[in-house]
């Protein structure tokens, strides 16, 4: 028998089943099943809704049959070895929910005899019961349950006849610390289990090769499959009708609420989605007053709801009883809708890995285009549309760089292996140093982890909460304090919720959590808007807030933190090259009188030139420079340029920024020229003077607070006591950052807290590289007679904190109208 005869018998039972389904499955799925087959790990690299779960799933169900996979027993004897022979795991709690859906079809249509169960937070009794005593032959997870699963002594036996490994939605743990855990979690079950193959599927990355050899770092050179063509996308723009004007800056609120509506009513089904939680509800509670259907038929999804609402809106979604679901990032991923027929993004992406996201939600089906009607909120969003679609034509995709020595993941994993059993120290740091993000650890790293888990430190020694682990006789490291083990366990992962306050109806019933700095700022009965409800305050208490049915439906909106979601450097290069030569675009049509006026007042940037705009008003001398390095960059960017001019020639200066570019705003005369601009974008020195010009300290306080959780220097609130609040956690994160800057400087976490301050907050790197991008360009120097479409939004943010006794919008749009006017008699 021929190698492909032999492939295609050995496929038979799968294509069969495919057939039966009125399929045919894509070669990248039938390489994927033998490379499954054959031992291989690898990377799986597909769009959005081409079948990615099939051509994972497809290897083992095959191996099954081929191993003759039998039922298990009614009754299982105590002793007998783990079932567990698939560990799926997936990023989200809803992905985990819908991927154990999705796989029991073909389990079922192949008479495979495997039990699914589901190991997470929002999981049921039975199957916590089955992942905890190895009862089930698939278990569906995410990279904090596995952690948790390592942290009992037979963890080993539960993952001994383990088969392989797939990592769902892969991007997005590659670029945090969740994926760093999970790095480490992986490294010890090939310890375990050491001839497991492990899978990623990913969606498209700009640094493909990367993310392979970061979730495979055992198997250098290993294979990435990808289907031959990318899934086409269509994207729409609510464009303004003629003689409409959108506003320069701020946002458009819900005046796009009548075409918005309309679009909704022509499909069957849509996904509407927002960036932030605020503008969910914002934009769930307009829908709602101008809703025609049955207002069951209009559901609100995103992360601090409650599961039983997030699951009652996916499962409206996928049997058809709901036609529009208002989402943020929590319904991005791989969540199975076949029946949304089409995406609404509200506000610009502010990426392409986002945009490709939430486009692939909309007609969920292999060979079908995904469909997105993008909402601006502003009028250069029209621009981010443009420059996404031309993206969207080459092909470009953020890259999602990987964090390394993330000591405090790296402490946190060794207090989980000692309480699962022990470790020996030598053997762990060669496992440890297996994993990408721990390959160049030190020995004196090393060390000072292991210190600081046994001792908490030279500072800390004395406290014997911070004594954790135990070196017994034997020389291994164990956990034995009962106290500390339940606690290690209850904060396991490294994702932290700072100030999260519950809501609560009076008469029971949990609707999910909003910030604490919101809620506190609330009086007893004082409404607010929250979980597609208007809600009325009775009282806080214990970190939770009761709440009951407000009969107005007027009310404050939550603000979470995080809001400002940043433009990714991909595409606001895109959006700097379609500015300097507008294509024939409806987006670009419709922004062509904004960008002929910052044409006459001023300039257009350029990828050649940098444009600097200097503008005197009564705030003062402004200085406007648009690098479009993003809102990260231009913050660095704007405290250097300050700090370096007030150096120059004493000054005061106030700084804004956002994803296009910066304004110093200087209390006296201070008219910048070519020769001064050069000096001050100068790379050199470029530490030295961030530590001068800002507030490290305190920088590295906050960030403090994070790795002092993660690393269990926080351990979490009890269950049945009151939970902490984001004060008292403050207070505490604060009081240990001062003992260990003054007892133990050179501890371990405080360096982690100033390099993390760097490479995350500050992205030092990409401020080094758009400085010398910026001193290689020619500095085209405006000085127009009034503020121009580009400098405005950056002055509208600059007056925001201002005192004022009229409202900030009422104040940008009367200035807007004032310029428009301005110009209009100039033209």
């Amino acid at each position: 028998m021929s190698p492909a005869s032999a492939r295609v018998a050995a496929d038979a039972p799968l294509l069969a089943w495919f057939a039966a389904q009125g399929w045919k499955p894509a070669p990248f799925q039938r390489e994927a099943w033998r490379r499954w087959r054959a031992g291989e790990s690898g990377l799986l690299v597909t769009p959005t809704g081409s079948g990615k779960t099939l051509a994972a799933l497809g290897g083992p169900l095959l191996q099954a049959l081929a191993l003759g996979d039998r039922p298990a027993p009614r009754r299982t004897p105590a002793g007998a070895p783990s079932r567990l022979k698939l560990l799926w795991i997936t990023p989200l709690r809803a992905l985990a929910t819908d991927t154990v859906r999705a796989m029991q079809v073909p389990i079922d249509g192949l008479a495979v005899p495997w039990t699914v169960a589901m190991r997470t937070g929002d999981a049921s009794a039975r199957d916590r019961r089955l992942a905890r005593k190895g009862l089930s032959d698939v278990l569906v997870t995410t990279p904090e349950s596995f952690a948790l699963m390592l942290s009992y002594p037979d963890a080993a036996g539960l993952l001994a006849n383990v088969r392989g490994v797939v990592v769902d939605e892969w991007h997005e743990l590659l670029g945090n610390k969740r994926g760093v855990l999970l790095q480490l979690c992986l490294a010890r079950l090939r310890a375990i289990a050491p001839a497991a193959p492990v899978w990623g599927l990913s969606a498209t990355l700009g640094n493909l090769g990367e993310a392979r050899d970061v979730l495979l770092p055992h198997a250098p050179g290993a294979a990435i499959v990808s289907a031959p063509r990318r899934r086409r996308m269509v994207l729409h723009t609510l464009l303004p009708t003629h003689g409409e004007r959108f506003p320069w800056a701020g946002h458009l609120g819900l005046s796009q609420l009548s075409r918005v509506a309309e679009v909704l009513q022509r499909a069957r089904s849509s996904l509407l989605f927002t960036n932030t939680r605020s503008q969910a509800e914002l934009w769930h509670r307009a829908l709602q007053s101008v809703w025609l259907d049955d207002p069951a038929t209009l559901a609100l999804h995103h992360g601090s709801l409650d599961a039983s609402l997030r699951a009652a809106a996916e499962a409206g979604l996928r049997d058809g009883s709901v036609r529009c679901v208002v989402a943020t990032s929590s319904l991005d991923l791989g969540v199975d809708f076949p029946a949304v027929d089409q995406v609404l993004q509200v506000g610009s992406p502010k990426g392409m890995a986002r945009l490709l996201q939430r486009g692939g939600r909309a007609r969920h089906r292999p060979g079908e285009a995904g469909e997105v009607f993008c909402v601006p909120t502003h009028a250069l969003e029209l621009a981010e549309y443009a420059a996404a679609r031309v993206a969207l034509a080459h092909g470009l995709v953020e890259a999602r760089p990987p964090p390394r020595l993330s000591l405090d993941v790296l402490a946190q994993h060794c207090v989980t292996l000692a309480l699962g059993g022990g470790f020996a120290p030598d053997a762990l740091l060669t496992e440890v140093r297996g994993t990408h993000a721990f390959a160049e650890l030190s020995l004196a790293a090393w060390r000072a982890v292991l210190d600081f888990i046994e001792r908490g430190g030279s500072a800390l020694e004395h406290y014997p909460d911070f004594r954790r682990v135990v070196r017994d006789d034997d020389g291994m490291l164990r956990v034995h304090d009962r106290r500390i083990a339940f606690r290690h366990r209850l904060s396991i992962g490294t994702i932290t919720s700072d100030g999260s306050v519950q809501v609560r109806f009076l008469k029971g019933g949990y609707l999910g959590s909003v910030e604490e700095a919101f809620v506190g700022r609330l009086k007893p009965r004082e409404r607010f808007q929250f979980a597609g409800r208007t809600l009325e305050l009775v009282q806080l208490r214990d970190m939770t807030a009761y709440v009951r049915l407000a009969s107005k439906p007027d009310g404050r909106v939550p603000r979470w933190q995080g809001g400002r979601m940043p433009l990714s450097s991909e595409l606001g290069a895109q959006v700097e090259a379609i500015l300097s030569e507008p294509p024939a675009s409806a987006e670009m049509q419709a922004l062509s009188p904004l960008l002929d006026l910052q044409a006459r007042l001023s300039a257009l940037p350029t990828p050649e030139t940098l444009l600097v705009e200097a503008v005197k008003t009564r705030q003062g001398w402004h200085v406007f420079l648009f690098p479009f390095a993003g809102r990260a960059v231009h913050e660095g960017m704007a405290a250097l340029l300050a700090l370096r001019w007030a150096r120059d020639a004493p000054n005061t200066f106030g700084w804004t920024v956002n994803d296009y570019g910066l304004v110093l705003t200087a209390q006296r005369q201070a008219w910048p020229d070519a020769v001064l601009l050069s000096r001050l974008l100068s790379p050199e020195g470029l530490l030295d003077d961030l530590h001068a010009g800002l507030n490290l300290a305190e920088l590295a306080r906050r960030q403090f607070r994070e790795i002092a959780r993660v690393a269990g220097l926080l351990p979490p609130s009890l269950p049945g006591r009151a939970a902490r609040s984001l004060r008292q956690l403050q207070a505490s994160s604060g009081l240990l950052f001062d003992v260990l800057k003054r007892h133990d400087p050179g501890h371990v976490l405080l360096a982690q807290a100033e390099r993390e301050v760097f490479e995350a907050q500050l992205e030092v790197r990409a401020l080094d590289e758009a400085l010398h991008r910026c001193r290689s360009r020619v500095m085209d120097l405006h000085r127009p007679a009034s503020l121009t479409p580009l400098a405005f939004p950056l002055w509208a943010d600059a007056i925001r904190g201002q005192l004022s006794s009229e409202d900030w919008r009422t104040r940008v749009a009367r200035a807007a109208l004032q310029l428009e006017k301005r110009h209009a008699r100039a033209a």
